[in-house]
């Protein structure tokens, strides 16, 4: 009857599953979007996202992670009683498809909201490895889905944020590529984010001059005085993921894409899949 995506609150475009949102606009199904990890994200473009998707047809959204998750996944049911009004009883109970990415924290969600552990939580991607159907003690019916990418990402900068969130299995990426977009977005969007984590006095112009002297700043070096480029991106990746470097969002609506009508090349950043 509806759809309730998960989606990263610190990247809700780039998180969202553009051929399911396809398929549902096709079939005419509500949405339900969640924006999860907003203890992460930046709370003024939380807000901002929260608007965006709430303006879309048949969509509603809420926000997960700045308050407790017990109380966030309480209020679910009746906001998807909403959505579909028709669906009501235990005859007509509402069927609910749950999705999200890899490592956005739907496993949690699942746990709270069946009030007993049905899946196994972790911190990276791919646990959850098959679909199951749960059935919530007020009678909705959930059918779960592991945590899956796309087979492409058709966005170029869309696949580096999702790399940065951890969202995309380490095999499909080069790290000092990522930390080294990482560092560029920073600079751009938060200018004091580096500089207050790494105790920086300012910029420089060279993005790996600037990796360098975080590499020096976190001890990343090897023997010789050679730059340790792997650690130093595991730490700045590693510094983004925990919230280490503040509350941030990578994009804004503004920054939205469509993606390619059939026949168009796309983005080979990074393959879907675990």
């Amino acid at each position: 009857d509806l759809v309730i995506e998960i989606v990263d609150g610190r990247l809700p475009w780039s998180s969202s599953n553009p051929i399911i949102e396809r398929l549902r606009l096709a079939r005419q199904r509500p949405a339900l979007k969640i924006l999860n990890k907003s203890d992460l994200a930046d709370p003024k473009l939380s807000r901002v996202w929260l608007d965006w998707f709430k303006a879309q047809d048949g969509v509603d959204a809420i926000l997960m992670g700045e308050e407790d998750k017990k109380a966030s996944a309480a209020r679910l049911p009746a906001l998807c009683s909403k959505l579909v009004p028709h669906r009501t009883g235990e005859v007509k109970p509402v069927r609910a498809l749950i999705l999200g990415i890899p490592n956005v924290g739907k496993s949690t969600l699942m746990n709270h909201l069946a009030r007993r552990k049905i899946a196994n939580v972790a911190d990276t991607p791919g646990v959850t490895k098959s679909q199951q159907r749960i059935e919530l003690q007020n009678g909705m019916i959930l059918y779960d889905t592991p945590g899956l990418l796309w087979p492409k990402v058709h966005d170029e900068n869309s696949g580096y944020r999702l790399a940065m969130a951890g969202s995309i299995g380490t095999n499909a990426y080069d790290q000092v590529d990522v930390a080294w977009f990482a560092i560029e977005t920073l600079r751009e969007r938060y200018p004091q984010a580096l500089l207050d984590r790494y105790g920086l006095k300012g910029y420089v112009d060279d993005v790996e001059a600037m990796f360098a002297m975080i590499a020096k700043r976190r001890g990343a070096v090897l023997s010789g005085g050679r730059i340790d480029e792997q650690k130093a991106a595991e730490l700045i990746l590693t510094d983004f993921r925990s919230g280490a470097l503040g509350r941030i969002t990578l994009e804004t609506p503004d920054d939205i894409t469509e993606p390619p009508v059939d026949g168009e090349p796309e983005a080979d950043v990074a393959e879907g899949g675990q």
